[in-house]
């Protein structure tokens, strides 16, 4: 049997680690606004996003072998992973960085959209993310 026979449930795994993800990591940047610790400081929170997202990527990584496309030759993906950076970055500002409740929210709310335009790229598969859905 061939990897591609696994194409439903990991992409199952795939989608369903980008909800996970996206939900703890609202969890964490709601309790970070709120001036709580606990988004920094339980290992809990941390180590549970650690594994969702070594999940999501290697789910990632499964699903670009069966589909036979590739950040950095299929533009969607190139969009993907470049948007996934800016969210890891946004992550890390909103959880860790920012000085200021203000700081936090900001970060908080553009992490948000960079994720609601990761899941659009990813749906319409193309660089233009939900504004590809105009175009039809």
């Amino acid at each position: 049997m061939t990897l591609a026979a696994y194409f439903p449930p990991i992409l199952a795994v795939h989608v369903g680690s980008v909800a996970l993800s996206g939900a703890l990591f609202s969890v964490r940047a709601a309790l970070r606004i709120a001036g709580r610790d606990a988004a920094a400081r339980r290992p809990v929170l941390r180590y549970a996003s650690y594994l969702i997202d070594t999940t999501l990527l290697v789910a990632a990584i499964l699903l670009m072998q069966i589909v036979h496309q590739y950040p950095f030759v299929d533009a969607w993906l190139t969009t993907k992973l470049l948007l996934l950076i800016l969210y890891i970055g946004l992550g890390s500002i909103a959880l860790k960085r920012a000085r200021s409740r203000p700081g936090r929210i900001a970060a908080t709310l553009a992490a948000w959209m960079v994720f609601a335009a990761i899941i659009g790229v990813a749906v319409t598969r193309s660089p233009a993310s939900w504004f590809a859905l105009l175009r039809r």
